[in-house]
C-alpha cells in the first residue's frame, strides 16, 4: 500500500484533472464488485421465491436481466471516463445548468435510502449469527453494530475517492475467496436447495410476477447503479480506453450480481423464512458462520460509502454551497436515522420490492433521456466547460423544458405500465399486457425517444472544446 493509494480526495465536482487520473480499468471493477457482494443480493434472488416463482425461472430471469441491465450501466461508466466529469453534472448537458437540479435531488435522497436499506442487512444477519454463539439479541446489540457499521462508511466516504478504491482493492478479493467457499458450504450440503421447485401461480400471475421480478432485480438491477456510474470512471485516465472501461465495469457489477442472487435464491428454495437473516444463520452456523458474519459487515460498508460519497456530489451538483467533506457528514447522520426506520421496520421483503420498483419508475425515464443525449446527440461530445458557466450563458441553456417534458412523460409511461405489489405502484395500462410489469422498458424508450424529438439546447460545434479541458 503506497501513500499515493491513501491521500485524501480534494475533488468536488469539477472535471478531474489529467494528473489525478490514475485509476485502473482493475480497480473500477473491483469497486464495483465489492459494491454487489453484500447481503442486499441474496435478498434479491430469495425475492424470486418469494413471489412464489419456480427456482430455474427465477435464476433465468436473474442471468438474462442482469446482462441487460449491467450493460445499460456499463454504458454510464463510459461518459465518465470521456469527460472527468460526475454524473449529476452531466446530467446539464440534457436538462440544462439548473434544469438538472431535481435528478440531482431525487439522487440525493435515493442515496439516503440506500443507505438505510444496505445497513439493515448486516445488522438482522449479524444478530442471528451472534446469537448463535449465545449473544441474544437485544436493542442495544443492535444499535452498537448500527453504529459501528455507520461511522466506518462515513469516514471511508468523506475520505473520498482514493480510500473507496483502496479499500475496495484490498478486502474485495478477500471477500470474494470467502463467498467461494460459502457457496460451497451451501451447495454441498444434502437438503438446502431444491432444484425442482416450481411455481404454483395460474398462468396470468405466473407472467406478471416474472415480469415484476425481471423488473425489480433483472435488469433493473443494473439500471439502478446508473446514477453513480461516472462518479468514480472520471478517474480512470484518458489513456486507457472507453471499451476497457466499459468492460470492466461490466464484469465487475454482472458476476457477483448473478452469483449472489443465485445464492440467495437457491438458499430461499428449501427455508420457510423470508427473513434474510434467519435464511443465511439455518445455512450457515459454527465457524462458517463467522465467515459469514465478515462478508455480512464488509458488504454494505463497500457498498455504502459509494452511497456517502456521491451523495455529497448530488448535493454539490444541485448547488448546495457546503463542502463535499460536510456533505458526507450530513448524509450520514441522515442515513443513520433511515437505517433505523429499516432495522425496525415490520416488514421489509415487501417494503423493498416496492422500493426497488418506485427508484426504477424515475430512473429509467432519467437513464433513457442520458443515453440519447450523450451518445446520440452528442454523440460522446461535451463541452465540459459550459457544464459549469453561469445558467445565463451556458450553451446547454438554464432549464430544457424539452428534457424536463421528456422526462415527466416517461415517468408517467412507466407508472401506466407498471404492476408493482400495492396499487400506488399498479399502473391502469398494466392489466392490458396480463400484468407484466415493462414499466422501465417504457420509461427508457418513451423518455429517450420524445427528448431526441423535442429536446431544446445544444452547444454549438465551435463551441465544443476537447473533451475534459474545462475547470471549475
Amino acid at each position: 500500500m503506497t501513500t499515493s493509494e491513501l491521500r485524501s480526495d480534494i475533488h468536488s465536482i469539477e472535471p478531474i484533472p489529467d494528473s489525478d487520473r490514475d485509476s485502473t480499468g482493475l480497480q473500477q471493477m473491483w469497486i464495483w464488485a465489492g459494491a454487489n457482494i453484500a447481503p442486499v443480493n441474496w435478498a434479491l434472488g430469495a425475492l424470486g421465491i418469494i413471489l412464489k416463482l419456480g427456482l430455474w425461472e427465477t435464476i433465468a430471469v436473474i442471468v438474462f436481466g442482469n446482462i441487460i441491465g449491467c450493460a445499460i450501466f456499463a454504458a454510464f461508466t463510459v461518459m465518465g471516463h470521456k469527460t472527468g466529469v460526475n454524473q449529476m453534472v452531466l446530467s446539464r448537458s440534457a436538462f440544462g445548468r439548473r434544469g438538472a437540479y431535481l435528478p440531482s435531488l431525487l439522487m440525493f435522497l435515493m442515496t439516503l435510502g440506500w443507505i438505510g436499506v444496505n445497513t439493515y442487512f448486516p445488522v438482522k444477519i449479524s444478530m442471528a449469527i451472534l446469537g448463535q454463539f449465545g449473544i441474544p439479541e437485544s436493542i442495544l446489540t443492535t444499535f452498537i453494530i448500527m453504529t459501528l457499521v455507520m461511522v466506518v462508511q462515513v469516514v471511508i466516504g468523506i475520505y473520498g475517492f482514493y480510500a473507496i478504491r483502496t479499500f475496495e482493492k484490498y478486502t474485495v478479493p478477500v471477500t470474494v475467496a470467502i463467498m467461494v467457499l460459502m457457496s460451497v458450504l451451501a451447495w454441498s450440503q444434502p437438503g438446502v436447495v431444491n432444484w425442482n421447485l416450481t411455481s404454483s401461480l395460474p398462468p396470468g400471475a405466473h407472467l406478471a410476477m416474472l415480469s415484476l421480478l425481471m423488473t425489480a432485480i433483472g435488469v433493473g438491477w443494473g439500471i439502478s447503479w446508473v446514477t453513480w456510474a461516472s462518479d468514480y470512471s472520471r478517474f480512470v485516465p484518458r489513456s486507457v480506453s472507453s471499451s476497457s472501461v466499459f468492460w470492466y465495469s461490466y464484469v465487475g457489477m454482472l458476476v457477483p450480481s448473478i452469483w449472489l442472487a443465485v445464492l440467495g435464491a437457491t438458499i430461499a428454495s428449501v427455508t420457510t423464512d423470508t427473513d434474510p437473516a434467519k435464511m443465511v444463520s439455518a445455512v450457515f452456523g459454527g465457524v462458517a458462520s463467522l465467515l459469514v458474519l465478515l462478508m455480512v459487515l464488509h458488504g454494505p460498508i463497500a457498498t455504502n460509502i459509494l452511497n456517502v460519497y456521491s451523495a455529497a456530489l448530488a448535493a454539490l451538483s444541485m448547488g448546495v454551497r457546503l463542502s463535499r467533506t460536510s456533505l458526507a457528514l450530513v448524509v450520514g447522520i441522515i442515513g443513520y436515522l433511515v437505517t433505523i426506520y429499516f432495522v425496525f421496520a415490520p416488514s421489509f421483503a415487501k417494503a423493498f420490492d416496492n422500493w426497488m420498483i418506485s427508484l426504477l419508475l424515475w430512473m429509467s425515464p432519467w437513464a433513457g433521456i442520458i443515453l440519447a443525449d450523450f451518445f446520440i446527440k452528442r454523440k460522446s461530445k461535451i463541452d465540459v466547460a459550459e457544464l459549469y458557466a453561469a445558467p445565463e450563458t451556458s450553451a446547454y441553456g438554464d432549464i430544457n423544458w424539452g428534457a424536463i417534458i421528456a422526462f415527466l412523460v416517461g415517468l408517467a409511461a412507466g407508472w401506466a405500465l407498471e404492476d408493482g405489489l400495492v396499487p400506488a405502484l399498479q399502473g391502469p395500462l398494466s392489466g392490458l399486457l396480463g400484468g407484466a410489469d415493462l414499466s422501465w422498458l417504457a420509461g427508457i424508450v418513451i423518455a429517450g425517444a420524445l427528448y431526441l424529438a423535442i429536446g431544446g439546447k445544444t452547444a454549438t460545434a465551435a463551441a465544443l472544446a476537447p473533451t475534459g479541458a474545462a475547470t471549475k
